[in-house]
C-alpha cells in the first residue's frame, strides 16, 4: 500500500462525502477507493470511517488522523512548491470548475498560451451550468459569475457582465421589436431552467430606481445555456443572457439587442478557490492568468 497515496484519498474521501463521490474527483473507480480505505485502516488497526447504506461518517480517530493528513499533505504541497520556485518548472494537476459559455468561449480557446509557458500542469475541466460545491468536489478552483452567496472560499472579482434582451432578426420580423416592458410582456421568451429549483428564472430590471419583475410567455424551456442561446438564434423566442455570451452573434448579425437604454447593473465574474495556507504554485499561477484573460475580455462585454 502506498501510505501517502492512502492518505490522499481518504482525506479526499472525507471532503466528498462519499466513496462514489471521491472515485468520481479522482477518475478513479469506487472499489478502487474502497479496497484503499480498508486497506488504511487495517495498516492503522483503527476504523475511520462509519459506512452504512445511506450515510458515512467518521470516527473520533478518523477526525484526529484526518486533520493529520491535511497538515502532512499541506507541508509537501508547500515542499513542491519551494522547489517548483527554484527550478522555474511548475508540476501539478488542477480541477477547474466553470460554465461551458465561459470556458469554451473564453479560457479554453486561449489555454494554447498557459500551456506552452507551463507544460508540467494538467488541467481538468469540469464545465457545467450548475453550481458544484468546490469543496466536495475536490475542485481546485470556480469560475462563478453573479453575487456569491457567503462561504467559506476565498473569491476575486475578474470581470464583470451585463444582461442584454436580444432576439434574431427573423424573430423581430415576425413579431415586431418591444419599445418597453409593458410591451415586452407580450413578447414570447425561451425559458431557461434553474438547476436548482426546476423553475424557469424570471427576467428582473431597473426602471426609475425600483425592481421589476416579468414572467414572459414561454413556449420551449432548456437548463442548458448553449441551448438557451440557440433556441433564441432559431427564432424561437426572446433571450435575456449574459452579455459576454452573445458579444459574437451581436456583431455578426445573428442577433439583436433590444431595450438597450433600460438600466442593467453590472454583475460581478469571480474566481474562487478554498481557502490554504500553500496555495500551489501551479493553481496560482492558473487563478493568475485566469484574471489576466478574462479581465482584458471582459472590458469589451
Amino acid at each position: 500500500m502506498d501510505r501517502f497515496q492512502a492518505m490522499e484519498t481518504y482525506v479526499r474521501v472525507i471532503e466528498a462525502g462519499s466513496f462514489r463521490m471521491a472515485a468520481e474527483t479522482m477518475h478513479a473507480l469506487p472499489s478502487t477507493v474502497t479496497r484503499t480505505i480498508k486497506e488504511l485502516e487495517a495498516h492503522l488497526g483503527i476504523r475511520l470511517l462509519n459506512r452504512t447504506t445511506r450515510a458515512l461518517s467518521v470516527t473520533d480517530a478518523g477526525l484526529r488522523y484526518y486533520d493529520s493528513c491535511k497538515a502532512i499533505l499541506r507541508d509537501v504541497q508547500a515542499a513542491e512548491g519551494a522547489t517548483a520556485l527554484q527550478t522555474g518548472i511548475l508540476r501539478g494537476n488542477i480541477r477547474i470548475s466553470a460554465t461551458p459559455s465561459l470556458a469554451k468561449g473564453f479560457i479554453i480557446p486561449a489555454l494554447w498560451r498557459f500551456a506552452e509557458r507551463h507544460p508540467g500542469i494538467d488541467l481538468d475541466f469540469d464545465l457545467s451550468d450548475a453550481t458544484l460545491d468546490v469543496i466536495q468536489r475536490g475542485i481546485d478552483c470556480a469560475i462563478r459569475t453573479g453575487v456569491l452567496p457567503p462561504s467559506r472560499l476565498i473569491a476575486r472579482q475578474i470581470g464583470s457582465f451585463q444582461w442584454y434582451v436580444c432576439g434574431s432578426p427573423g424573430y423581430f420580423e415576425r413579431h415586431g421589436t418591444p419599445c418597453d416592458l409593458d410591451a415586452l410582456r407580450l413578447h414570447r421568451a425561451v425559458g431557461y431552467v434553474n438547476s436548482q429549483t426546476g423553475r424557469s428564472m424570471a427576467w428582473s430590471f431597473l426602471e426609475g430606481g425600483d425592481t421589476k419583475r416579468i414572467d414572459m410567455i414561454e413556449h420551449v424551456r432548456v437548463n442548458d445555456t448553449d441551448a438557451y442561446v440557440c433556441a433564441c438564434t432559431a427564432g424561437l423566442g426572446l433571450i435575456r443572457v449574459a452579455s459576454y455570451m452573445v458579444h459574437g452573434l451581436l456583431a455578426e448579425g445573428r442577433l439583436v439587442r433590444v431595450l438597450g437604454d433600460i438600466d442593467t447593473p453590472r454583475e460581478p465574474i469571480s474566481i474562487v478557490y478554498p481557502q490554504s495556507r500553500h496555495l500551489s504554485p501551479a493553481i496560482r499561477a492558473f487563478i493568475d492568468w485566469c484574471i489576466d484573460r478574462i479581465g482584458k475580455e471582459a472590458q469589451h462585454w
